[in-house]
């Protein structure tokens, strides 16, 4: 009988030193290198929106029950927390593992190199070790004092174990709620989204992404506006010349978009429009003429999309032109929301989602997006994570207030994007919180939007070449574009993103 207790003591000093150098080394590698521990936490999608307080909470609290364990007196209560502690950590990493679509990681030291099951059985192998030494603990207490009344072992180590595994389910749902609808903007990053396999050399940087379709890539050039750059999976550019229906044609600015089989040359300040099939590469001249715009995007074969200034209010507004027979402008000036000058602070890019059917309108210096049906009709107005919902911009106005000017430089909030499907595809000019300021010198930060949830679902990096950043892009189901000086680099997406592309439009249709 002796030997036993003998025995079952030394199991629970074994069992407890065994805690104590797990607690220490893990709450010693958090703590010296705790900057980063805070941003890996920021960046899990369980514990995103409480980082800053559980960063420093977990290391106290794993110091805090390793100095406890040293007494007699606190060693068993201080052996609760820390299986109350390690079941925590347990039920974190299998949520982890179940229900998350990327694995970041919060470890150090030899931890870190363990994978995510190979931590879930480490950590349970903890949590058996924690209860068999409790149930020990409390069987010998009950034999030595049956006066005393306890709460039998198995049914405590239960509760504890069903309310740790609660708090963390609580902590979960918590934590999604705030960051798809209150984010404290914090972005999250999966590990290598997209990775770099083609970088072209285009030797001018005067081209501009022109569309995309039938495994095509198309760019304009700004100094050659009838010439098209067509890339296929070869990667080998080959220029196309387009040729219109008259010979001569006076343009002001010109921009073509292509969307098989059909391209069309846009000119807003013209205006004019000229329509052609990318089988031959031939364009006609589109009638009656629209009304004068500065920004155009067709959304089908006879109808635009477009951003002009309105005669009545001289604010930006957005109206569709339809063409032929029964040809129409329909005005929308309840899409664009003024907040100074209704210029500047309506300023932005025009998208539309064939799939979704639907005109997708970014503005660039607020966090603000909104979605209407190709009637027009407003569908939503939703927001991107940062945090300026207003426009930071100063105007100056020149010649009797008839012209418009910047009075100072302008926070340039979402400085490009692009749309594919449902997804929304932001290249932010805007540092989130936990992110170093020597990768933003480096990369630019693509945010991406779940148009159909109007939530946020993770972010990524493109990297520069030589310090410069990617001035525009363009995303595809296979692929993202991105322009950066006179370069064109081509990244592919893994296969969490292109599943997220195709359930959402296999979802729609």
């Amino acid at each position: 009988m002796k030997t036993n207790v003998k025995t079952g003591k030394l199991f629970i000093e074994i069992v407890c030193l065994l805690y104590i150098l797990l607690l220490v080394y893990a709450a010693m590698n958090k703590g010296l290198d705790f900057e980063n521990f805070k941003v890996e936490l920021a960046q899990s999608p369980l514990l995103s929106a409480f980082a800053d307080w559980i960063s420093w909470t977990v290391v106290i609290i794993e110091f805090g029950i390793a100095v406890f364990l040293l007494f007699p007196k606190t060693r068993i209560k201080a052996l609760y927390a820390g299986f109350c502690l390690m079941t925590m950590f347990t039920a974190y990493i299998f949520i982890m593992l179940n229900y998350s679509s990327y694995l970041p990681c919060s470890c150090g030291g030899i931890l870190e190199k363990m994978s995510w099951e190979q931590h879930l059985i480490f950590n349970l192998f903890f949590v058996v070790l924690g209860a068999a030494a409790l149930s020990i603990h409390h069987n010998q207490q009950r034999k030595s004092d049956t006066l005393k009344v306890t709460l039998a072992s198995p049914v405590k180590l239960v509760l504890s174990f069903v309310v740790c595994i609660s708090a963390v389910i609580i902590l979960f749902s918590c934590s999604e709620e705030i960051m798809q609808h209150k984010n404290p903007f914090i972005r999250r990053y999966p590990h290598h989204p997209v990775s770099l396999i083609k970088t072209i050399d285009l030797k001018y940087n005067s081209y501009y992404l022109a569309g995309y379709g039938n495994e095509k890539l198309y760019l304009g050039n700004l100094t050659a506006p009838l010439s098209v750059l067509v890339i296929d999976n070869t990667m080998i550019p080959q220029t196309v010349k387009v040729s219109l229906d008259r010979n001569r044609f006076l343009f002001k600015s010109i921009k073509i978009t292509v969307n098989p089989p059909y391209f069309f040359i846009i000119d807003g300040s013209t205006p004019a429009i000229f329509r052609g099939k990318t089988t031959d590469w031939k364009a006609n001249l589109l009638t009656p003429n629209p009304p004068y715009f500065n920004i155009g995007f067709p959304i089908d074969s006879t109808t635009i999309v477009f951003r002009g200034i309105s005669s009545k209010t001289n604010n930006n507004t957005m109206g569709l032109f339809r063409f032929g027979e029964k040809s129409n402008t329909k005005m929308l000036p309840q899409l664009l929301e003024k907040q100074t000058d209704g210029v500047f602070d309506t300023d932005g890019m025009l998208h539309y989602s064939s799939e979704m059917k639907r005109i997708i309108y970014l503005y660039s210096y607020r966090n603000e997006y909104i979605a209407a049906d190709t009637n027009g009709v407003l569908d939503f107005r939703a927001h991107t994570i940062d945090t300026f919902s207003h426009a930071k911009i100063k105007v100056a106005y020149l010649k009797g207030k008839t012209e418009r000017a910047m009075a100072s430089p302008a926070v340039n909030v979402n400085k490009s994007s692009s749309v594919c499907g449902h997804l929304l595809f932001v290249n932010s000019n805007v540092p989130g919180r936990y992110e170093q300021k020597e990768v933003w010198k480096q990369a630019s930060v693509i945010d991406v939007y779940d148009l159909t949830k109007k939530t946020y679902l993770s972010s990524f990096h493109l990297y520069g070449i030589n310090e410069k950043k990617v001035r525009s892009f363009m995303v595809t189901p296979e692929y993202v574009y991105a322009l950066i000086e006179n370069k064109l680099l081509v990244y592919k997406l893994n296969e969490n993103l292109k599943n997220e592309i195709n359930r959402v439009s296999q979802d729609h249709n």
